[in-house]
């Protein structure tokens, strides 16, 4: 496995074309393919439920990463794990009783994950970071993609790799939002080490591969504020 993951949003791709965007994923070296499940109350957006996850897992093999934006989040974790998701994220903002809901998903066999929007600061997930394999950092607020990267976030990355190299070391940190060429390399080096791309790989104007592939090229770039040691 890759120590860096590429994580491209499929709630970007064209629907049209969905089979073959997943398979340009796929072919493009991939690791995980990161599904956004939005509410219309949680976030101001709606959009998919266990149909299509259940749909996703028929086309592929990548590994899918469910990311619930949704209130109320513990009424649909069997539904998303039936469905076929493989991790199932959710957002310390709406779940008053996150240790329960992080035990419930491990024990439906999915990967357990914990959310934070920019605006909630890392204290408010401390308690559970020892629950969590993959603890997600937004670098926009959640509901629509195509937002600016919000650079703030970059010290919270910091911050949460500090922690977990005392309390999970073992923790993934994926980052979501805005997150292109240019802005990877920065969370790389704040410790993140699973990128979530929307635009940058299905709007990108060479294609998906070339998307991808231009965020795999960036892992291997230092950011601006940092020279190579020789």
């Amino acid at each position: 496995m890759n120590k860096y993951l590429i994580a491209p949003s499929i709630v970007s791709a064209d629907f049209l074309e969905l089979k073959s965007a997943i398979a340009a994923c796929e072919s493009a070296g991939a690791d995980w393919l990161h599904v956004d499940v939005m509410d219309g109350h949680f976030v101001p957006n709606l959009t998919m439920g266990p149909f299509l996850v259940e749909t996703f897992q028929r086309a592929t093999k990548l590994p899918l990463d469910v990311h619930l934006m949704i209130e109320q989040p513990e009424r649909y974790l069997e539904g998303f794990a039936k469905a076929g998701a493989s991790h199932l994220t959710v957002h310390v903002e709406t779940c008053p009783h996150l240790h329960r809901t992080l035990q419930h998903i491990k024990s439906l066999g999915c990967k357990a994950g914990v959310t934070l929007n920019p605006g909630t600061p890392v204290s408010a997930i401390e308690p559970v970071l020892h629950l969590a394999d993959i603890v997600l950092v937004m670098s926009v607020n959640p509901g629509f993609s195509g937002q600016a990267f919000l650079p703030e976030t970059v010290g919270k990355v910091s911050h949460l790799r500090a922690l977990l190299q005392v309390l999970n070391p073992a923790a993934w940190i994926e980052v979501d939002g805005g997150i292109s060429a240019e802005t990877l390399p920065k969370m790389k080096d704040a410790g993140a080490n699973v990128f979530v791309a929307a635009s940058a790989v299905f709007h990108h104007p060479e294609g998906i591969e070339a998307g991808i592939k231009a965020l795999r090229d960036s892992i291997n770039q230092f950011p601006p504020n940092r020279t190579r040691n020789i």
